[in-house]
């Protein structure tokens, strides 16, 4: 038997445990973030082709509908990014991330809720509270299931 200490390449546990952590608020941030702009930039686009009215003016429900629609849509991606990127238990970082977007929803719903004039029928902010974390698990099962194909 060598009396030689035995040396690791490894970082020490709380050095990894600090690094993990980083790259699930990386995670989180960063699909979060992409998910955020790429509505903002559809948002934008809308307004300028005329699809949606000029900002302040109350949005009708079928230009609210395809809101609706690619908010999921974008939605979806964002988790499956968030779980793409996060360096473990990528289906319960998508869903942290839908849990974040069930409260942006939420206060959006309610700061906007008495101004019908300005931001349209009650039934759009509801929808985005309903449909955050069915999105987020939805997004976070279609990265889970890329193997299985």
């Amino acid at each position: 038997m060598s009396n030689q200490i035995e040396t690791s390449a490894e970082a020490p546990p709380s050095a990894k445990a600090k690094g993990s952590l980083l790259r699930s608020i990386w995670a989180v941030f960063a699909g979060t973030l992409v998910g955020v702009l790429v509505t903002l930039l559809t948002d934008a686009v809308l307004h300028a082709v005329h699809v949606f009215p000029p900002y302040g003016q109350p949005t009708t429900n079928g230009p609210l509908a395809l809101a609706t629609v690619y908010r999921i849509l974008y939605s979806i991606g964002a988790s499956y990014l968030i779980a793409r990127l996060a360096p473990n238990k990528p289906m319960l970082h998508a869903l942290v991330g839908g849990f974040l977007g069930l409260i942006a929803s939420f206060i959006g719903a309610v700061t906007t809720w008495n101004h019908t004039d300005v931001f349209g029928p009650h039934w759009y902010p509801i929808a985005l509270v309903v449909t955050a974390l069915p999105c987020a698990w939805v997004g976070g099962k279609l990265y889970a299931s890329r193997d299985a194909g």
